[in-house]
């Protein structure tokens, strides 16, 4: 009895230890999973806030390219932006100026063709307004009453020097008006020819300052040189956008002087026919 009774505590004690040791097999094995799905879990949230603070340094916008701008940068957007303003100012000063110098030598002359002499032409264009081509034609007949005055209008043999006299007096006064015309073409032809160099020496300093931060930095990452090629591209496009209005307008006012020029010089020959027939007419 005493055998078989320690064979059975022996039993016992080995299948207590075996439920022992396989609850504990099922605690470690349902631990595990546990603590696996966590730090997944914890990976994926760092991965995400990662991703998001790589798009937050990636975002760029015009003002932020502004902000990185050096001193010298600055001082180029500041001058090229200046001389933008002053090109599209003087589009609209062009634009008035021409259009009205075109319709005051339009209404002058329809109402000088009406004349069929010296005096009628004096008497129609008294009535006119001031303008370019009344001077034109206040210098002409000035030179023909000074003729008039020294009794030399009726003679044959003084009349080229009067053409010539009438003319040069029509031609100094046609100067003044077109210089009139063109003030500020200097300016627009130097904006329009030296602006695209001024953004460029902005967008040569801010490469120079990229690579500069480069090897301050010990790395050619984007998120180092973005900034300063970006703001350095920035006044390229300044220059450019400085540069284009001013042609535009300088070759818009250039044509419009053109055309005024080619109708004054064909008013002079008319006035000059006009005289030339009147002093043939007094001649007999």
């Amino acid at each position: 009895m005493t055998l078989i009774n320690s064979l059975l505590m022996l039993a016992q004690q080995s299948g207590a230890a075996t439920g022992a040791s396989g609850a504990s097999g099922q605690a470690a094995t349902g631990t595990a999973p546990e603590h696996s799905q966590a730090a997944i879990e914890a990976a994926r949230e760092e991965s995400a806030k990662a991703g998001a603070e790589a798009a937050g340094r990636q975002e760029v916008s015009l003002w932020r390219l502004v902000q990185q701008l050096e001193t010298l940068e600055i001082v180029v957007m500041l001058i090229l932006a200046l001389c933008a303003v002053y090109a599209i100012a003087l589009l609209f000063e062009k634009v008035y100026v021409m259009r009205r110098a075109s319709g005051q030598t339009r209404d002058f002359l329809a109402a000088f063709r009406k004349a069929n002499s010296v005096e009628e032409a004096e008497a129609i264009i008294r009535k006119q307004p001031a303008s370019g081509i009344k001077s034109m034609f206040d210098a002409g007949m000035a030179e023909v009453r000074r003729t008039q005055d020294l009794g030399l209008y009726t003679m044959r043999d003084a009349r080229d020097h009067t053409m010539q006299r009438v003319a040069s007096a029509m031609s100094t006064r046609q100067n003044d008006h077109l210089e009139d015309l063109g003030s500020s073409m200097t300016f627009l032809a130097s904006i329009g020819a030296n602006a695209p160099f001024i953004g460029l020496f902005g967008t040569v300093w801010g490469i120079m300052m990229a690579f500069a931060k480069i090897q301050v930095s010990q790395s050619t990452s984007l998120a180092v040189v973005a900034g300063p090629i970006g703001g350095a591209l920035l006044a390229t496009a300044a220059g450019l956008a400085a540069a284009i209005p001013a042609v535009l307008i300088y070759n818009f006012a250039a044509k419009q002087i053109s055309k005024q020029a080619s109708k004054l010089d064909d008013f002079a020959s008319e006035f000059i026919s006009l005289v030339s027939r009147d002093m043939d007419r007094r001649a007999g």
